[in-house]
């Protein structure tokens, strides 16, 4: 089991989590300019977005895994999910998914939705443990590498919550 510790993410973390985006994605990283464009839309009373970062106690605080969500109406979708390769298969991700949709349920959201590669069948397989279900595809979505993505959906993410019962340190 991880022992990350989940915080909120800060216009600080840019950085790092910019190196880790390349190191996962390195056809279709997101810019440093979406990641602030999020962040600006993460705080105050009328926030819509909820971003968070992992960090390792072992590591000195590294950055090894991060998560977003944006949430529109009663509808959210799970912008971005990552964790550092040496650090798969401890349940990171699961614990930054827990997270994300703790903060679908206090957007008050109905469903979430999610663009997944279909390549990533490591990636699929969490979502549905969750309860995510295949709805279509996009295709091409990816680029530049034309890769097509698999569109998930969850409805009424506080079930999937419940169910999950992952703790969240700090």
């Amino acid at each position: 089991m991880t022992t990350a510790v989940l915080r909120e993410m800060r216009w600080w973390d840019i950085e790092p989590v910019l190196e880790l985006e390349k190191d996962l994605f390195p056809e279709d990283a997101w810019s440093r300019g979406m990641f602030w464009s999020d962040l600006a839309h993460a705080r105050g009373p009328h926030a819509t977005r909820r971003y968070v970062v992992a960090e390792s106690p072992d590591e000195d605080g590294r950055i090894v895994g991060y998560g977003g969500l944006a949430s529109a109406g009663d509808v959210a979708d799970v912008q971005t999910i990552a964790v550092a390769r040496e650090h798969w298969g401890t349940g990171l991700g699961a614990l930054i998914l827990t997270e994300l949709l703790r903060a679908a349920t206090a957007f008050e959201c109905a469903q979430v939705m999610l663009e997944c590669r279909v390549d990533n069948v490591r990636a699929q397989k969490l979502y549905e443990r969750f309860g995510f279900e295949a709805i279509g595809f996009r295709r091409g979505y990816y680029q530049p590498g034309n890769v097509d993505a698999l569109v998930m959906r969850l409805n009424d993410p506080s079930t999937s919550v419940s169910v999950q019962g992952t703790e969240i340190n700090g």
